[in-house]
C-alpha cells in the first residue's frame, strides 16, 4: 500500500507521499487549478497514482473549531466523491483542523522567506494530513 495525501484549496491540491512502510509523509509538490474546477487535476493526479503505485487517497477534512462542516468541509467531501468515481480507489477522511497553520510554524522555523512559504505550504500541509493518518492507522494496529 502506498498513500497519497491531499490538501485541497480553492485554487490548489497539495500533496504528499507515504514511504513504502507506510512510516512517514515527505512533502511531493502543489498543483494549481482555477477556483472549483477539481477535474482540471485529475489527469495530473493519475499521472501520479500510476508513477506512485498509489493504492489509497488521504483527503484532509477542514472542520470548523466547533467540530461542525462548513464550506471548506463541503468542498472536500464533493472532490472526495470525484476521486472515488474516477479512481476507483479508498478516500480516507483526516481532520485537519489547523493543518495550514501548523505547516506555516514549520516553515517559520525552517527560516523560509514568505515567497518561498508560499509555494511550498500546501503540500507541507498535506504531508501533515497524512501523517495524521499513518499514525492512527499505526495505533490501531498496536
Amino acid at each position: 500500500m502506498r498513500y497519497l495525501g491531499l490538501d485541497l484549496g480553492t485554487k490548489t491540491l497539495g500533496l504528499s507521499l507515504s514511504d513504502k512502510t507506510n512510516t512517514l509523509a515527505s512533502p511531493y509538490e502543489t498543483l494549481h487549478f482555477k477556483e472549483q474546477d477539481y477535474l482540471s487535476v485529475l489527469a495530473s493526479l493519475e499521472k501520479i497514482v500510476k508513477e506512485k503505485e498509489i493504492t489509497d487517497f488521504v483527503l484532509g477534512l477542514p472542520k470548523n473549531m466547533n467540530n461542525s462542516l462548513g464550506f471548506a468541509s463541503e468542498r472536500s467531501l464533493e472532490f472526495k466523491k470525484i476521486l472515488e468515481e474516477y479512481f476507483s480507489l479508498p478516500v480516507h477522511l483526516v481532520d485537519e483542523r489547523l493543518s495550514t497553520v501548523e505547516a506555516e510554524k514549520i516553515l517559520l522555523l525552517s527560516d523560509k522567506s514568505r515567497k518561498k512559504r508560499k509555494k511550498v505550504i500546501d503540500n507541507v500541509a498535506s504531508s501533515l494530513i497524512l501523517d495524521t493518518f499513518l499514525k492512527g492507522r499505526k495505533k490501531e494496529n498496536e
